[in-house]
């Protein structure tokens, strides 16, 4: 809940930044080669790998299964602890199988080579490390037996006979501080599995799909930074939205409107805990003049997210460049107070008391959206090409100056609600003349296309139109007519060139939750439970899914795992199970 890594089958740990979710890279090779960091803990000889979370939590087993015997290995990243670990076990279950280690650091995502050198930690003689240090950083590996120095990497070989045990641990430290002591291994698994599980025990909810919804929602816990309250998008960058071209983005930071997004999933799944921490840092992050209001800040609640390209890393599956920071980060997205005003009026609703400042910082960014309102923006996707009226953008406009109202009008809060209804009025008016095209029956993306949109199926959601309007369901026919790739949904067409990038994308998978729960708010039932249930069959073996999907090579395509596609998952199912996600 500070940072997380990704691991393979094999068993390499291919992608780990320490330690926060926006820190530099230690473990790189997910971006690039071997060369550019890993930590394999795998067996030397070809396996059968199968993978499981233990119950409803983050621990992770994986099994590999050779011709000569049975090992298991358990990784672990302790939460709710000021340190930053990873602790590895392996364990022997049947026969006996040939284990390769391999502790490959390369600071700096994948660039910087550390001196590595070996010591006793405080333990004393029995406690051996080995430590990798370059500038501010520190990793300490401790383990029953320690890799060797071999050309340029600490590597080992070693049998693992049934019955037998071995442990492992790396752990993150600011270089100029002594080596931190040793963990126990035992309590830390039992601790970290308990702590996960007496959390999920709290979703009370029994409908349908609920194993990959629990999973979502521990998916959204475990992007959230436990102490700044901070949710990242995904814990990856650069992982191609168009496997070999230049789609290729950094995720983890914390926008506004995926992070209000995950809050409405949490609350409506009975977490009111998280939206009080969130608001926290909310309130920090946007403090200051309305007008300085970024769409995305760093975990911290800091703003300075320059994007820059990283020449030394291949790019995954030569998916180039690789970059770091978000330009996004200066764009005008007019949709994102809407997503934030509706969270907190979901949480007014739901007895989260308003704090006064709090609502002084929610009324301060309304009134300067209702100097600005009608100016064109990049809209939802972060659209590079010209600025445009997205019909989108002004249901939200609509949704922010709504929540606003019923703050003064349900909750008693002070604010100038007769210009508020004045304003959400002429928003709808321009939405329904500008926004609709009443030969095709669809709303379309913007003011001046007579495309479509995925993110026109949120228009009943927010509760802008009833789900039943016939220009709903007009919508709903059009994207799936024209949007509707493999089975799958699409964000927009690429083709029109709107969003000013070379090259395609593959379906959008929080679109096509969008779609189940439109469908199913439409009365279209059995179409949305069809769909939901190819989707669900999408992730991956251990329930996790990434930004969107290649159908024609079965494959994930972006980054991964990723809040939006999850929460979108929990809309769609909490829709099939009765549950309302109309946010009206």
């Amino acid at each position: 809940m500070k940072t997380c890594a990704l691991v393979s089958r094999d068993g390499s740990v291919d992608w780990l930044c320490l330690p926060r979710f926006d820190s530099p890279s230690s473990f790189t090779a997910l971006l690039g080669s071997v060369d550019n960091g890993r930590w394999l803990i795998g067996p030397t000889e070809q396996a059968r790998s199968t993978r499981r979370y233990v119950g409803d939590t983050f621990v992770l087993e994986t099994t590999h299964e050779t011709d000569s015997g049975v090992v298991r290995v358990t990784d672990v990243m302790p939460t709710a602890d000021e340190r930053a670990d990873i602790v590895r076990t392996v364990e022997g279950v049947k026969g006996t199988v040939r284990m390769r280690h391999e502790w490959v650091v390369r600071f700096s995502y994948g660039k910087i080579t550390p001196w590595v050198s070996r010591h006793h930690g405080p333990g004393g003689p029995h406690d051996r490390v080995i430590t990798a240090v370059a500038g501010p950083d520190m990793l300490v590996l401790r383990g029953d037996r320690l890799p060797h120095a071999h050309d340029g990497k600490h590597v080992d070989e070693f049998d693992v006979s049934e019955g037998e045990r071995f442990t492992f641990s790396t752990t993150w430290a600011p270089s100029h501080l002594p080596i931190r002591e040793q963990l126990d291994s035992d309590v830390i698994v039992e601790t970290t599995r308990e702590e996960w599980q007496d959390w999920a025990d709290r979703f009370e909810y029994r409908g349908p799909y609920r194993d990959i919804v629990v999973r979502s929602l521990l998916v959204l816990r475990l992007l959230t930074d436990s102490e700044t309250g901070g949710i990242v998008a995904a814990p990856t960058t650069s992982l191609p939205e168009d496997v070999g071209g230049v789609r290729n983005w950094d995720y983890r930071f914390c926008w506004l409107r995926d992070a209000s997004l995950t809050l409405e999933a949490l609350m409506g799944s009975g977490f009111l805990d998280e939206t009080k921490l969130w608001r926290r840092w909310l309130i920090r992050a946007v403090a200051g003049d309305p007008e300085d209001m970024q769409i995305m800040y760093a975990v911290d609640g800091s703003r300075d997210l320059p994007e820059r390209e990283i020449g030394h890393l291949a790019g995954y599956a030569d998916s180039r460049p690789v970059r770091i920071g978000n330009a996004a980060v200066t764009q005008r997205q007019t949709d994102v107070l809407g997503e934030v005003m509706m969270a907190l009026a979901v949480g007014r609703d739901r007895g989260l008391d308003e704090s006064e400042r709090s609502w002084r910082i929610q009324r301060s960014l309304v009134e300067e959206l209702a100097e600005r309102w009608d100016e064109p923006d990049n809209g939802l996707w972060e659209i590079r090409g010209p600025l445009r009226h997205f019909t989108h953008s002004r249901v939200m406009v609509w949704a922010a100056f709504d929540r606003a109202i019923r703050g003064v009008e349900k909750h008693g809060l002070p604010g100038p609600v007769d210009k508020w209804r004045d304003l959400r009025e002429r928003v709808r008016e321009e939405v329904l003349a500008k926004g609709f095209n009443a030969e095709r029956n669809t709303f379309t993306q913007h003011y001046d296309t007579d495309e479509v949109d995925a993110s026109l199926l949120l228009i009943p959601v927010c509760g802008f139109l009833p789900a039943d309007d016939p220009r709903v369901l007009g919508t709903i026919d059009a994207i799936e007519r024209d949007l509707m790739h493999d089975g799958l949904l699409l964000r927009y067409r690429t083709a029109t060139g709107v969003d000013g990038l070379p090259g395609t994308e593959h379906p959008f998978l929080a679109c096509s939750f969008w779609l189940v729960q439109a469908l199913a708010l439409a009365g279209r039932r059995e179409r949305a439970r069809e769909l939901m249930d190819r989707l669900v069959g999408l992730a991956n073996d251990v329930g996790l899914l990434s930004e969107e999907y290649d159908p024609a090579d079965h494959r994930m395509v972006g980054n991964f795992p990723q809040a939006f596609s999850h929460l979108a998952l929990i809309g769609a199912a909490h829709e099939l199970a009765g549950v309302t996600t109309v946010r009206a």
